[in-house]
């Protein structure tokens, strides 16, 4: 009995104490003290580095791909046509400079370097789209955590009130007050929420290894960043995935163009400077004789005009107008998506208040019942354990409060998640 008076008085104690340092001093950051990509690890943060250098490397290779590179040709060729005659192998080289530039593709070498360029956007907004998602992922992961703490936190009140309780029974059982089933079934509510518990560890673990993974923090110091209310305008005005979807429409459009000039008149301007040295033999009475090898060299130059008649030409040409028209059907959609998220966001929060108003009511109840009960105490009416029970209970209803608070942040970072130079 004094034994376990003892540890009651210990738990309480820890648990008032942490309590009182939570309450004073939660783990939340300013929303503007520290960058959200600080919370990816280094190796993360290269990764995605890399992507926006390719990105920028792939649309200045698109953008340039008009540009026809310049050619150096050089042979080399020996014959032995009369060598049944004894007659000497002949050599011939021959070299040339080439260019072969278009010059005119009816407003397709334009919409080319325009369509490089709205691929380079709309391949930046992908990266920082998965860039977010993947930010999202790691505070989330960390505020589940700071969440498990509290849920274990308030599941050690519990077990501690089901200690109490089977302390209750035994002392009712051994007077005779209670049969064995009331006692059986406190062991059994006991070894329950232990097992509860153990789960709740178990559960924090994964998602500590989970943070872990994406992450160079240490959980135990890192700071939940504060996350403020944003209004449904400046939701969808910085929204990444509409400015995604309007890329994606300007691509297509340049696209579209760009198709159609494929199957339109082209000029290109042609030049080439060549070079060439040919050996040579002729017969003196019947003995063939080698020639001097003289070296020639000519400039060349001229233009070419095409006019391509494909008979997928059309076919082409809709398939990238169909993808356009689709493209801008999108943004509509989602908008009316995000609208959805945003509003059903706010209905989230709205619930979640009237839990922490809940559990507020509840502690000033708990509070109330802890002061006369206290009181009853010390005149002998009420035992120490009524009095430690109410004091776990109003203390699990301020950890409540702290749960339904992280829940509200996880709900706001499904918002933040798709803003765009946010935090």
């Amino acid at each position: 009995m004094k034994v376990l008076n003892a540890s009651l008085t210990l738990s309480l104690l820890f648990s008032l104490s942490i309590l009182n340092a939570e309450e004073s001093n939660l783990p939340v950051a300013e929303s503007k003290a520290q960058s959200l990509e600080t919370y990816l690890s280094e190796l993360k943060r290269k990764q995605f580095g890399y992507d926006y250098e390719k990105v920028e490397q792939d649309s200045n290779k698109l953008r340039d791909s008009w540009i026809q590179p310049v050619k150096l040709q050089y042979s080399f060729n020996r014959q032995d046509m009369f060598n049944e005659l004894g007659a000497p192998s002949t050599d011939s080289q021959t070299a040339a400079i080439i260019i072969d530039q278009p010059i005119f593709q009816s407003g397709g070498l334009i919409y080319g370097v325009q369509f490089a360029n709205a691929s380079r956007e709309y391949s930046n907004y992908s990266v920082e789209q998965q860039q977010r998602i993947l930010i999202k992922n790691a505070v989330e992961l960390l505020m589940k955590i700071k969440q498990a703490d509290f849920g274990i936190e308030k599941q050690a009140l519990q077990i501690a009130n089901s200690e109490i309780n089977l302390e209750q029974k035994r002392e009712q059982y051994l007077h005779g007050q209670l049969d064995s089933g009331f006692l059986n079934n406190a062991i059994i509510e006991k070894n329950i929420v232990i097992q509860t518990m153990y789960d709740l560890e178990t559960a924090k673990q994964r998602l500590v290894s989970q943070f872990e993974n994406i992450s160079d923090m240490n959980y135990k110091m890192a700071n939940i960043p504060f996350l403020a209310m944003i209004d449904e305008e400046k939701f969808l005005k910085d929204n990444i995935d509409i400015q995604l979807a309007i890329s994606d429409v300007e691509k297509n459009r340049l696209n579209k163009n760009v198709t159609l000039t494929k199957y339109l008149p082209a000029v290109s301007l042609q030049g080439s400077y060549n070079w060439q040295k040919n050996e040579s033999f002729f017969f003196i009475n019947g003995t063939p004789q080698k020639s001097d090898s003289p070296e020639t060299s000519y400039f060349k130059y001229g233009f070419r005009a095409t006019l391509p008649l494909d008979i997928n030409s059309y076919n082409d040409y809709e398939s990238a107008r169909i993808s356009y028209l689709k493209s801008q059907i999108v943004i509509d959609d989602k908008k009316r998506e995000l609208k959805s998220l945003f509003e059903q966001v706010m209905q989230n929060l709205e619930n979640f208040d009237k839990k922490i108003t809940l559990s507020e009511e509840n502690r000033q109840l708990y509070k109330t019942l802890l002061d006369e009960t206290r009181d009853l105490y010390s005149a002998g009416y009420k035992t120490v354990y009524d009095v430690a029970t109410l004091e776990n209970s109003e203390k699990i209803q301020v950890i409540n409060k702290h749960i339904f608070e992280i829940d509200k942040q996880l709900e706001l970072l499904n918002l933040y998640e798709k803003l765009m130079n946010e935090v």
